[in-house]
């Protein structure tokens, strides 16, 4: 499975790039304003994509078709890695279909049910963004939707990628990850707690007592 690092902040996409951890970045408008300042989005955008060699999603702001067309076109522009993402919404189901006809791949965001996932699939997305943690945060079972859409997509043949979206929780990717999402983006928070353990930790901290002990050096 792909992980994507769902985040604007340069430093951490730095740190997890360098560490060999992430394919890709996924952003979108709260992630980017919160850490813009008085910089241009566009810039910010493409500093992300120069590190990153994998897909980084960037997210249009307006709701209306012709409107979400031309910001598509405008954020593919930005960079090879560019996927553009869009609303599940009609109008966003019918940007997606306009923009994967000239060649862009498009991300097809805030989906909360099977047949919007089918939807998004008929209209070209190159990947579904299904929100397992809000789903959850309303007594749902956001995996349950990954499942339903696994088996969708693979009874009728469909190539848009699963990309598991609103993680919560380290238990959530390894979720994902049987249920055969083929994408994951998580925040940088969780990430790192994939990658740490306690166990790993206390058989270090045993391991490096020992050697102290037998005096000896490499």
């Amino acid at each position: 499975m792909k992980i994507f690092l769902d985040t604007a902040d340069v430093g951490e996409i730095h740190r997890a790039s360098d560490a060999g951890l992430i394919d890709g970045i996924t952003t979108n408008p709260s992630l980017i304003s919160k850490i813009a300042g008085n910089r241009d989005p566009k810039e910010i955008y493409l500093e992300i994509c120069e590190i990153v060699d994998g897909p980084v999603s960037l997210e249009v702001v307006a709701i209306e078709r012709a409107r979400m067309v031309e910001e598509g076109r405008k954020l593919a522009g930005i960079h090879e890695n560019a996927v553009v993402k869009v609303p599940l919404t009609e109008d966003g189901l019918k940007a997606c279909r306009d923009l994967v006809s000239t060649g862009i791949r498009v991300n097809v965001t805030l989906c909360f049910s099977a047949s919007q996932a089918l939807f998004a699939a008929k209209a070209g997305a190159s990947y579904i963004s299904p929100f397992v943690g809000r789903i959850d945060d309303i007594s749902g079972e956001g995996m349950q939707l990954i499942h339903q859409i696994r088996q969708i997509y693979d009874g009728y043949g469909y190539a848009t990628e699963i990309l598991a979206a609103s993680i919560r929780h380290p238990l959530h990717v390894v979720e994902s990850m049987t249920l055969g999402a083929d994408c994951c983006t998580i925040p940088p928070k969780v990430l790192w707690q994939l990658v740490e353990h306690p166990l790993t930790d206390r058989g270090l901290e045993a391991f490096l007592a020992d050697w102290d002990k037998s005096g000896a050096e490499l």
